[in-house]
């Protein structure tokens, strides 16, 4: 795996736990 690859796979769990979090504030915001 190159560092490039490393860079884009980090970027992207990076991506989705934001995307993820910021559709669970919206769907709960009784939490927030």
């Amino acid at each position: 795996m190159t560092v490039r690859m490393a860079e884009y796979v980090g970027a992207g769990v990076l991506a989705l736990a934001l995307l993820g979090y910021l559709i669970y504030a919206l769907i709960r915001p009784d939490k927030f």
